[in-house]
């Protein structure tokens, strides 16, 4: 009974294991799926997946287990708003449906994609085992062709319990949602496919050479062809031992917020295709300057976490869209979505509706840094995020983490982790969200060493109350690269009013934001900044009455509701455009 999880943790998928899938042909298999608690987590210990109902001689055994009789909840779905009998609940909850599937292609592989589950997954097919993986926000892809029937069960274990040693930690300052909250989908390649395609502008090229590399899921040798009909051309790329790669001329329009000029993609490599649309841009420092396209720009910003009153986690497109744009409605050109990669949908909205995001995985406060699996763990998390929005010309910082303690430990954790960003994407930038050196009232961490932009979390005027820090910080320091304000902030309850020196009024929260931006206006060496936060989130450590179990300091209320710092922050955006 103590031993049998280690009979489930082989088959893990991770980055290695993804394929290319934007734009190619899925089967749903989201809507209604049978479930129910497993608080002991019973499914796995007793292998329900294996449905023994009778014994050798045929004698009908008893079960803890009736798949096809559970109630149903629709999926993608967090469990904790599905029901309010759920809403605290963390632990193990199973999920199961039976489909129809047949071949189409004997040659064909057929892979499952999860668009995420928090926090561990284990998935079950058919009586056997399939695979499990690790992170609550990215997802992951299992080749189940050797499993498929017919007619066919699948069981999906979600399991959400808060673990130390994981990513993030077991406690942060955000709800753990649990569920399987992205879509669940049957995809259908060719035996030999393409496994992954990246496509982008070539730094340093004056603008005029696009890098494109593809590589396929055998190391064969072949050549690829990529079309950009608006552009008329056709480049081969030449394979050799399944991976390819090729820098060509062209010209095009550049893709920036203003402008969010996109192009149709086509890959085409022995039997399979694919395709993306995707925006040309460059994004680098020089200096104390952060460049796009050549020119600098001071990143008006906003965070976001990915959290909505009626459906948690699992945000539909139509909530996504209301965010971007009541960020651009606060005169932004950026946001940092935080703390975790959110929907991969999101990207692709910023591309088509124009605004840049920072990037985030949830190395979130004291995780395990000394720990070799839990640096496994977080590295593979950023892997599979860079791999699944490498094309989104959106997307301009990889951040390898929020608000850790300068420690030797943490250091050799956050820093490997700048360094692997690096290596699998130079042309994008990388940061982290670092504390203030309390101190010294200082912007100084060693992790700076390892960034491209120094992000920065400082609460003066609400956790740190005396606003005189605030220009004594940044008189005490002398950063050597461009600076990002990465949180401000302070709670409101909407509609509540009093004085400036009420906590939890608009009036309180508008005031601490006139008083940052009259200060931060003045640096140089600032850049951007992304004030916490665009709307109120979920957060069972807020218990004041000002708050009600909802972190609050929202420019926008759960319900939509814009607070009165919601027209400061867009005066002063308004004003620096």
């Amino acid at each position: 009974m103590e031993s049998y999880k280690s009979n489930f943790d082989h088959g893990t998928a991770y980055a290695g294991t993804m394929i290319y899938d934007r734009f190619r042909k899925k089967e749903s298999l989201n809507g209604e799926w049978h479930y129910a608690v497993d608080q002991y987590d019973t499914c796995v210990s007793q292998r329900w997946y294996e449905e023994n109902y009778y014994d050798e001689g045929g004698n009908l055994l008893p079960t803890d287990y009736s798949f096809d009789e559970w109630d149903t909840m629709y999926l993608p779905c967090c469990w904790n708003t599905f029901d309010k009998m759920f809403l605290l609940y963390e632990g193990s909850m199973i999920f199961t449906r039976k489909f129809f599937f047949a071949k189409q292609n004997e040659d064909e592989r057929v892979f499952l994609k999860i668009g995420a589950v928090n926090y561990i997954c284990r998935v079950y097919l058919n009586k056997k085992y399939v695979g499990m993986h690790k992170g609550g926000s990215t997802p992951f892809y299992f080749d189940i062709t050797d499993f498929l029937e017919h007619s066919n069960r699948i069981i999906i274990q979600a399991d959400s319990t808060r673990r130390n040693e994981q990513v993030p930690p077991s406690v942060t300052d955000w709800f753990n949602y649990g569920g399987i909250y992205r879509d669940i989908e049957i995809i259908r390649v060719p035996k030999i496919h393409i496994k992954n395609f990246g496509i982008a502008l070539m730094p340093d090229s004056g603008f005029k050479k696009i890098r494109a590399e593809v590589i396929l899921s055998e190391k064969v040798d072949s050549t690829a062809s990529l079309i950009i009909d608006e552009l008329g051309m056709q480049v081969d790329i030449p394979i050799k031992d399944g991976i390819g790669e090729i820098v060509f001329e062209a010209t095009f329009e550049l893709w920036s917020p203003e402008s969010p000029k996109l192009y149709d993609v086509t890959l085409n490599c022995e039997n399979d295709s694919v395709r993306d649309s995707v925006g040309f841009r460059e994004i680098r420092v020089r200096g104390m300057d952060i460049l796009l396209n050549g020119k600098p720009i001071f990143l008006r910003g906003i965070s976001c976490h990915e959290d909505s009153a009626p459906n948690g986690k699992a945000l539909t497109d139509e909530e996504r869209i209301e965010n971007i744009r009541i960020a651009k409605e606060l005169g932004c050109n950026f946001m940092r979505v935080a703390h975790y990669p959110h929907s991969e949908r999101m990207s692709q909205l910023a591309d088509e509706m124009g605004l840049l995001l920072w990037e985030e995985i949830p190395v979130y406060w004291a995780v395990h840094f000394g720990t070799k699996d839990t640096y496994y763990d977080a590295e593979n998390q950023l892997c599979e995020l860079m791999t699944r929005d490498y094309n989104r010309a959106s997307v301009i910082i990889w951040s390898v983490g929020n608000e850790n303690p300068d420690t030797d430990e943490r250091l050799k954790f956050m820093g490997d982790l700048a360094n692997f960003a690096h290596r699998y994407d130079p042309a994008r930038l990388v940061s982290a969200a670092c504390l203030v050196n309390f101190a010294k009232n200082a912007i100084e961490d060693r992790l700076e060493q390892y960034l491209d932009i120094i992000g920065l979390n400082e609460y003066c005027g609400w956790y740190v109350a005396d606003f005189r820090t605030l220009p004594a910080l940044f008189e005490n320091s002398s950063p050597k690269k461009p600076v990002i304000i990465t949180e401000f902030g302070a709670d409101a309850m909407a509609g509540n009013r009093g004085t400036v020196t009420d906590k939890g009024t608009e009036d309180c929260q508008a005031f601490v934001y006139e008083k940052q931006i009259e200060t931060i206006c003045k640096i140089s060496y600032i850049k951007g900044m992304t004030p916490w936060i665009l709307r109120d989130f979920r957060c069972p450590r807020r218990t004041a009455v000002t708050q009600k179990y909802y972190n609050t300091k929202g420019l926008v209320s759960a319900s939509g509701k814009r607070k009165m710092a919601f027209g400061v922050l867009r005066s002063f955006y308004n004003s620096i455009k």
